[in-house]
């Protein structure tokens, strides 16, 4: 009975042995990452008015600014916010799918593209907000990724909206300008904020950005208004169907973000005191979020409602926007990889 005992005993010793190593092990495989440092320790391009600590340290390995997406720094939530909306994004697309044919059925193409344009913007942005710190080139070329990312969803919710949210009297006025317009204005999101962000040292910061709200104010105009119009004309005939609201309620998330987007607050109000919580952008994170979800779970609802209304209007329409949205995400990346290259050479020659 001794022996077995003290068999038990050193087994349990054994164990606690492992157990004081798993801190080591889990250290070798995430090594301890360097400290954030102050806005005066990282290049001008970095650097975000009010917001004076949180900045992570250039010129390091890959691996490291990946492994920064466990650490605290004043991208973190920016990052996190992203990254989870697209994992959220992923699961309703599955969900969907379950019951939704997007290969044969060609009224679904337009949901799919929606669908597909927000995970896009989603990733894109939160590969921006965590790999962007390595380097100079490396924060234009990241951002420019995002910038495609925003204006694939600018034309894939103009598409879905346009498809699936349209009343018959607006599609009468704007049928055959609308999607050519859509994707002249998602293509100009891009160019404009490509080439605020390129022209940025030579610029004052607000020019910087009405490079980059004008064009995406005009898109927005544009896209939204199938649904504007639906949410007055419900309204003006009092009618209760509850997509309407999650409509409504898609639009005043949307301006709500816009808000934090335009005006740097309440970092401006309490500089230094929103490094790594409370910034302007998370806000503008977290509201664009709410309003992607609330528009996916609206039009998901009109695509199974509506049918008979939007197969008359369109017929065959799914195809050619299909084409359009391909051709329209190429003509932002072939634009971002441009300025980039511009850039590039700009760098160069500073360098020298």
């Amino acid at each position: 009975m001794a022996t077995v005992v003290m068999e038990q005993i050193g087994r349990l010793f054994i164990n606690a042995q492992q157990l004081r190593q798993i801190p080591q092990l889990l250290e070798s495989a995430f090594p301890t990452l360097p400290c954030t440092v102050k806005k005066a320790d990282v290049p001008w391009v970095f650097r975000e008015r009010h917001i004076f600590a949180g900045y992570r340290q250039t010129d390091h390995s890959w691996r490291y600014y990946f492994l920064t997406l466990f650490q605290r720094h004043n991208e973190t939530l920016n990052v996190w916010t992203h990254l989870l909306a697209a994992l959220i994004i992923l699961v309703k697309w599955q969900e969907i799918s379950e019951t939704v044919d997007f290969l044969r059925d060609p009224h679904a193409q337009p949901l799919f593209i929606v669908l597909l344009a927000a995970f896009t913007y989603l990733s894109f942005s939160a590969l921006a907000h965590l790999l962007s710190a390595k380097s100079e080139l490396s924060y234009y070329s990241f951002y420019f990724l995002d910038y495609v990312g925003v204006s694939v969803y600018q034309y894939g919710s103009a598409l879905a909206h346009y498809y699936y949210a349209i009343e018959k009297e607006w599609h009468t006025k704007v049928q055959g300008l609308f999607l050519p317009a859509a994707a002249f204005l998602a293509w100009l999101t891009c160019f404009g904020c490509c080439y605020g962000k390129y022209a940025s040292p030579a610029l004052p910061k607000f020019a910087n950005k009405l490079f980059q709200v004008v064009p995406s104010a005009l898109a927005y105009c544009l896209d939204i208004s199938p649904v504007v119009h639906r949410i007055y004309k419900c309204y003006q005939e009092g009618c209760s169907d509850p997509v309407v609201a999650y409509h409504f309620y898609h639009v005043i998330f949307f301006l709500i973000s816009a808000y934090f987007f335009c005006c740097p607050h309440p970092e401006s109000l309490f500089p230094g005191r929103c490094d790594f919580i409370g910034q302007g952008h998370q806000l503008f994170h977290v509201f664009v979020v709410v309003c992607t979800l609330t528009q996916i779970e609206a039009l998901k609802t009109d695509f199974t409602e509506r049918r008979p209304l939007y197969e008359r209007l369109h017929g065959d329409l799914a195809h050619d926007a299909v084409a359009l949205f391909i051709f329209t995400a190429c003509c932002s990346a072939l634009t971002a990889f441009y300025v980039r290259q511009r850039v590039r050479a700009s760098l160069h020659e500073k360098e020298q």
